[in-house]
């Protein structure tokens, strides 16, 4: 009983630091600190103040019910974790070696890391492929899930996209594997600090400001705005810029959403870079109180309908425990209410490469998994 109330407790205090250095790779996890020329060009962006880069309109992280929301974090019995196997594609690296139909393909691997081919451009978004959404190997949240598709697997990359520097969206692991192809990674502005203490050399680091662009081949990739927060620390917080992503192409036009909460740039966005073929736009993990910086399914829908994209397809749910809902309640609220407005909503499988202009909507998947372990089908390999 002793050893339980007093001794363990004060091993875990003398071992912590030991443990945080072993288990987040001798901190390198946290990424850098802006400095020099980086640091000048934030201060001198539109969205810089008071040290820190803030929202277009007023933005709390955690509105009301701080309190209730922790209780409910405690006490809530909901199944935020899948009881079954997630059905994942196993054909996927086979399907993509044909070059899509329609010019315009996403597949999504999970959270909020997808592979779209836009006009002969492959981009990968938020590429999340380690185990756990967190700076430690061992402690944080477990993915649900292996990747459907592992990096060395992946088809050619011309470009990669993060969206901000939280732990779920910017990988260290992720990131140091691709630079080392030597793709270009694209980011917002502060956070290829992260990158540069990683070891990704400056030449494959593009930072750009909202509205700012660069090209890869035919397609335009846009850095465009969101709303949400940044940091990787516990400290310093919102000092790397959060950034949406809209890939413009000769024929295709994409939008990525990364975090963010609902924003009336969203129709900036369809008026400059529009009309849009898809929305890919974030569902899960969220809560009422922090609808400020997330969507949620409902948010989801008006950000959509604000962007006038023809297809939404939703991300960054069904692969880590982020929030207090049931794992599969976002798709379902999405699209039980989007039936209401005729929506197009497409939810392809984990790993399902999918053309939406070619009538391709996926499946309902996630109904067919029980509560219970016990019950869980042999859902096989075929959609």
């Amino acid at each position: 009983m002793l050893r339980r109330w007093f001794v363990a407790p004060l091993a875990l205090v003398a071992l912590g630091p030991v443990l945080l250095v072993v288990t987040t790779q001798g901190c390198a996890s946290f990424g850098g600190l802006p400095s020099g020329p980086r640091l000048d060009r934030m201060q001198a962006s539109a969205h810089w103040k008071d040290g820190h880069f803030v929202n277009a309109e007023p933005t709390a992280v955690m509105q009301e019910g701080g309190a209730g929301t922790m209780l409910e974090w405690f006490s809530s019995d909901v199944m935020r974790v899948p009881s079954c196997p997630l059905p994942l594609a196993t054909d996927t690296r086979a399907v993509l070696d044909v070059p899509p139909k329609t010019g315009l393909r996403v597949t999504w691997l999970g959270h909020s890391t997808t592979i779209l081919e836009v006009d002969g451009v492959t981009v990968l978004t938020d590429p999340m492929f380690s185990e756990r959404a967190s700076p430690s190997t061992i402690a944080g949240p477990k993915r649900f899930h292996p990747p459907p598709l592992a990096l060395d697997q992946l088809p050619r990359i011309d470009a990669v996209v993060i969206s901000h520097d939280h732990y779920d969206h910017l990988d260290m692991r992720s990131i140091q594997a691709l630079a080392a192809k030597g793709v270009p990674i694209h980011v917002g502005l502060g956070v290829g600090a992260h990158l540069e203490a990683w070891g990704v050399p400056p030449a494959q680091i593009h930072e750009l400001e909202w509205w700012e662009e660069r090209s890869i081949g035919a397609l335009r990739i846009v850095s465009t705005p969101a709303r949400h927060f940044s940091g990787r620390r516990g400290f310093g917080n919102d000092r790397a810029l959060w950034t949406s992503w809209t890939f413009v192409g000769p024929e295709h036009r994409v939008f990525f959403s990364g975090d963010t909460g609902l924003t009336p740039q969203f129709k900036d966005i369809a008026t400059r870079l529009g009309p849009l073929d898809v929305s890919l736009l974030e569902i899960g993990q969220w809560h009422p109180a922090w609808g400020a910086i997330h969507l949620g399914p409902q948010g989801a829908l008006e950000a959509h309908a604000m962007l006038s994209a023809k297809h939404l397809i939703p991300i960054h749910w069904a692969t880590f425990e982020l929030g207090l809902h049931a794992w599969n309640e976002p798709p379902e609220t999405l699209v039980t209410q989007a039936e209401k407005t005729n929506t197009s909503v497409v939810t392809p499988r984990l790993g399902q490469p999918i053309e939406p202009l070619a009538g391709e909507v996926g499946s309902r998947w996630w109904r067919a998994l029980p509560p219970l372990a016990a019950e869980c089908p042999d859902l096989g390999t075929k959609p």
